[in-house]
């Protein structure tokens, strides 16, 4: 097979693997390239809906979730736990409190404010618990709440 030969199997296998990509029907060489613009059209079109979908989904579930700051300091026998939320959350305080139970904290002070935003301080005593664990159980409470809201 001479050079100009194998340059023709080569472009001739090309134009196949696109008429194939493109799911085209046509046979000659201008239709196949017409069939693959088509189709590159049609991909871009999907791309921007599929990132305007994208766009709105983040957008709505910044919308929805909550974002809070939680802090757990170690007292002598418990912790000082904090919460702030900018958004009002309604349940959240009972969520909580059920997580302060699961793990045993006994809370003997707490200040609650649920107007405009969050905000929790709480003094608990407990034994042998970790602040970390407190922590992460406060943030669960948290995130099942966002969770349990979300579908409301």
């Amino acid at each position: 097979m001479d050079s100009n030969e194998h340059k023709k199997a080569a472009l001739y296998e090309k134009l196949e693997q696109l008429r194939s990509a493109t799911n085209s029907t046509a046979m000659n060489t201008a239709s196949i390239v017409v069939d693959a613009s088509r189709y590159i059209e049609e991909l871009k079109e999907r791309v921007e809906r599929l990132d305007q979908d994208v766009v709105t989904l983040q957008n709505s579930n910044e919308e929805n979730s909550l974002t809070a700051q939680v802090k757990v300091e170690s007292l002598e026998k418990g912790f000082l736990i904090n919460v702030f939320s900018e958004k009002n959350c309604p349940g959240l305080l009972v969520s909580i409190l059920e997580a302060f139970e699961e793990l045993g904290l006994e809370v003997l002070d707490a200040r609650v404010s649920c107007s405009d935003n969050f905000r929790l301080e709480a003094v608990s005593e407990a034994d042998s618990i970790d602040a970390q664990v407190v922590k992460q159980a406060v943030l669960q409470a948290i995130r099942n709440w966002s969770v349990n809201n979300e579908q409301d």
